[in-house]
């Protein structure tokens, strides 16, 4: 239309409303190493995630992928009843460039599906498994 308009497309969401929702933004682990970039992800079973807990529903995981090195976030993929709501999050994490520690280190809302970002993050450096003590 004759402007500077530009469309950013370095991080779209995708999702699909199964049951529970498949959701991604970003590279794959697979699709990152093809690229050229040395990768590090880390996987998170839900039944990690207290809002899942508390849901009785532990059906799936989020997985981050990043550059090794940086911790600089190249993708997230998720399969959770609620994943369409979950990837937005990644979504400006990866536009924003934002390392894992970024995730790790910011405040969540606990007993959130989102949350699960967070904890997935700190895979990356320790045992998310001994941090819960309410939801078990």
């Amino acid at each position: 239309m004759g402007g500077e308009a530009a469309l950013d497309l370095s991080a779209v969401p995708e999702v699909v409303f199964t049951d529970p929702q498949v959701a991604t933004v970003g590279l794959t682990a697979a699709q990152a190493s093809e690229q050229g970039f040395q990768v590090d992800s880390r996987t998170l079973s839900l039944e990690n995630v207290p809002r899942a807990l508390a849901n009785f529903d532990t059906r799936g995981f989020i997985q981050l992928v990043a550059e090794h090195g940086s911790g600089r976030l190249l993708g997230a993929q998720v399969l959770a009843p609620e994943g369409g709501e979950i990837i937005q999050t990644a979504v400006f994490a990866v536009r924003h460039r934002l390392t894992v520690r970024d995730l790790a280190e910011r405040l969540f809302p606990y007993l959130t599906m989102v949350e699960g970002l967070k904890l997935c993050a700190q895979t990356f450096t320790r045992d998310v498994t001994q941090l819960s003590c309410c939801a078990g």
